[in-house]
């Protein structure tokens, strides 16, 4: 009898024996980062796993480890009326990363900053959220980010050149990755090929610096039909990206200010002198064109044969009854264009740095995720990679589509300076002297004099 219960017992235990190996199988299995087909066209399915073999990983995603499962918390704004094309994206990106969950929260922009300073204020932050470069600026001064540099030398596969490489390095703080921009705009030349056609004028293209524009300005310029060559208004975001096209700039590279220098004062007397003496652009009091979107009206109804406009209005000017295109805007010294950003940060007290770097990587770069933001018209990925965004480029008009991402080589950063938290300030302090200029209340030298005393006592306080 006890023999007979001894081998029940013995049997009882192998039958044990089996059943954890064949679970702990089950479970090997389960943990592996699930296949999905990418709804771009440039990638390709990945191979089912097997016994010995496990998915290879996207061209810009790192293998998803085999850990313990995440959540992470995400929180946006420039997804405000992008929700499903959001949801899609994290559907995408947890089909292949089986062990995080993002759990995101999207915020309208006027709400945004406020709610988020109150999280950052109390420690409750998300482990990701969304900022543009200023603010990027004015958190990374006050070590509230994450510093991914670890976190990115430990991903053997990322290579930083997926993304257009002043773009990447927006979000570098003092040699520190902070963020990743993941969407982006900027300002170009717009051209009227109409009017350009009727006098047999060349469209402008990379060669062209201001003297070129000039030129082409005074054939273009009809006044007694209200036709200008060519529109820029004279306002503080337009002046900080002019006069690096002439080589200045606001501060210099110890974040000294230089709103005075000659380069400067040069930039801002062309801004003046093709309305007030070339007689290119429209009187600088001109009532009608200082009104709100007049000057998007007016190259809309043919009045403008060139304007610097941002690259938002494409779809404004779509019915647009004629022939339209953009070219890289004209330099002095050299190319410059607006670079306005957003990017996605981590916050320093986050426990889950792989997992949002690999989300952070995900969203801003992989052909799944740019694909489905061009298809839904959801700002512009700032990734290299020409066949990724083919897509992008054949939304016409306009028909130079690259031009936008050809821009992101020579892009100018706003001037936050050596203390970003007073940027509201400096800009006030330098517009209120460039309207001096622009009404004739003041030369460009004695304005640029008194603004430059004016940031010289804002950034010593």
């Amino acid at each position: 009898m006890l023999k007979k219960s001894g081998a029940i017992i013995i049997l009882a235990i192998m039958m044990i024996i089996s059943a954890c190996a064949s679970n702990k199988g089950n479970n090997a299995e389960s943990s592996a980062p699930a296949t999905s087909e990418s709804p771009s066209a440039t990638v390709s399915e990945s191979p089912s796993p097997s016994s010995s073999e496990t998915p290879s990983p996207s061209p810009s995603e790192s293998p998803s480890p085999s850990k313990e499962a995440v959540t992470i918390k995400l929180m946006m704004y420039t997804a405000n009326g992008q929700e499903q094309t959001l949801k899609g994206i994290v559907d995408a990106f947890q089909a292949v990363n089986s062990d995080v969950t993002v759990d995101y929260e999207v915020v309208p922009y006027a709400d945004y900053d406020t709610k988020l300073n109150t999280l950052l204020a109390s420690g409750s932050e998300p482990d990701l959220f969304e900022v543009g470069y200023e603010n990027f600026r004015t958190y990374a001064s006050k070590d509230l980010l994450l510093d991914l540099n670890p976190t990115i030398t430990a991903d053997t596969l990322f290579k930083p050149e997926i993304y257009k490489k002043l773009a990447y390095d927006a979000f570098n703080y003092n040699g520190k990755q902070m963020g990743v921009t993941h969407s982006f705009s900027d300002v170009v030349l717009f051209y009227n090929k109409d009017l350009f056609d009727a006098k047999g004028l060349k469209y402008p293209d990379a060669s062209w610096t201001w003297k070129e524009e000039l030129e082409a300005a005074k054939q273009l310029t009809d006044a007694k039909n209200g036709v200008w060559g060519t529109y820029a208004p004279i306002q503080f975001y337009e002046f900080y990206k002019t006069i690096v096209q002439n080589g200045g700039g606001v501060f210099d590279s110890e974040g000294k200010p230089t709103v005075n220098s000659p380069a400067n004062v040069e930039a801002l007397q062309w801004m003046i002198d093709k309305a007030s003496k070339y007689k290119v652009s429209p009187a600088l009091n001109d009532d009608t064109f200082n009104q709100p979107d007049a000057d998007l009206n007016a190259f809309k109804e043919g009045k403008l044969a060139m304007a610097r406009f941002g690259i938002w209005n494409f779809n404004g000017f779509k019915e647009a009854p004629f022939k339209w295109d953009i070219a890289l805007e004209p330099g002095q010294t050299q190319k410059a264009h607006h670079f306005f950003a957003d990017g996605l940060v981590a916050s320093k007290n986050t426990k889950n740095a792989e997992a949002a770097w690999r989300f952070m990587k995900f969203i801003s770069s992989d052909p799944a995720a740019v694909s489905l933001r061009i298809t839904a018209g959801w700002s512009v990925p700032a990734v290299a990679d020409e066949a990724v965004m083919d897509a992008y480029y054949k939304q016409t008009p306009p028909d130079s589509k690259k031009i936008v991402s050809e821009a992101l080589d020579s892009l100018v950063l706003p001037p936050v300076g050596p203390k970003p938290e007073k940027w509201n300030e400096l800009k006030t302090a330098v517009s209120d002297e460039l309207d001096k200029a622009k009404l004739g209340k003041s030369t460009p030298q004695k304005a640029l004099d008194a603004a430059q005393k004016k940031v010289e006592e804002l950034l010593s306080k």
